[in-house]
């Protein structure tokens, strides 16, 4: 049962990794960020409704509660996809991938100020060292020939914080109702938001397009099938398994950044980005235990 649930974190994982390398691709073509984040975000929320109309009567009685946590999870998973974007298109695949799943260390501060999570020299070094590898992963050790621009950065970081919205969101929502009704209302907030900022022009030429398969399988794979499978995966395994394997999101990205696009990395950029999984990976462990 728990290499089940492994394993269904490692597919979803692969499938966030890969979402990444597509959103690029169609970047490459001229799309614009926030219009293939609408898409990622209205082909999952379909996916995400049809469950929710499947399983309809066990789905009555939505408290306040869970509306409030799940509309907070649908604008930091909106943050999320769309900062994302624009931190591949200002950097690269791997870089705004790794950026991004400094998420933890983002939750792991909002938890101090909340008076969540006790301050301790072993989780300040784990912030230490994530910030030690942005620098090497980013060259902001020396200002003169930063590898990643400024705007690249801000955008990853943006992503992880994000993140650890969406985190803090669904963890409080699935609390009070199911992950299918959470994902659902998540989701539709999400259409919703990305719809006001987005260019309706562009979104709708896209109906017409010959990258409209792109979308939809950027759709399937980075937010209805991956969201899908992770929930039930996450069931059958330990959150601290769940938390090392879904690294395989920021390697699976990196490779597909590297064989597929073209991306380059340096020796330096990659010891950055080992730094940062790593100590992500033992501070999730640590704090799952």
């Amino acid at each position: 049962m728990k290499f089940t649930g492994i394993g269904l974190v490692i597919v979803a994982a692969i499938c966030w990794g890969i979402s990444g390398g597509i959103a690029d691709i169609l970047m490459n073509k001229g799309w614009d960020p926030i219009v293939i984040s609408l898409y990622r975000g209205a082909v999952g929320f379909i996916c995400f409704f049809v469950w929710f109309l499947l399983r309809f009567k066990q789905n009555r009685g939505i408290s306040t509660r869970i509306w409030i946590w799940s509309l907070l999870a649908g604008v930091g998973v909106a943050g999320n996809f769309t900062f994302y974007f624009l931190s591949i298109q200002a950097s690269s695949v791997a870089i705004a991938a790794t950026l991004m799943y400094t998420a933890p260390v983002f939750v792991l501060l909002i938890s101090f100020l909340l008076r969540i999570e006790r301050s301790t020299w072993f989780k300040w070094s784990c912030i230490t060292g994530v910030l030690l590898g942005i620098i090497l992963l980013t060259g902001a050790y020396n200002t003169e020939s930063i590898s990643v621009s400024l705007v690249g950065m801000a955008a990853g970081l943006a992503a992880g914080l994000s993140y650890a919205l969406f985190i803090f969101g669904f963890k409080n929502a699935s609390s009070h109702g199911k992950p299918r009704t959470t994902l659902s209302i998540a989701f539709f907030s999400f259409c919703f938001i990305l719809f006001l900022f987005t260019d309706k022009g562009e979104s709708a030429a896209v109906l017409a397009s010959k990258d409209l398969g792109l979308f939809l399988l950027l759709g399937l794979l980075g937010a209805g099938l991956s969201f899908l499978v992770y929930v039930i995966g996450i069931r059958k395994t330990t959150p601290a398994n769940a938390s090392m394997v879904a690294m395989v999101e920021p390697v699976t990205a990196s490779l597909f950044g590297v064989l597929v696009i073209g991306d380059h990395l340096n020796l330096i950029q990659v010891l950055g980005m080992a730094v940062i999984l790593v100590t992500i990976t033992v501070l999730s462990v640590k704090q799952s235990n």
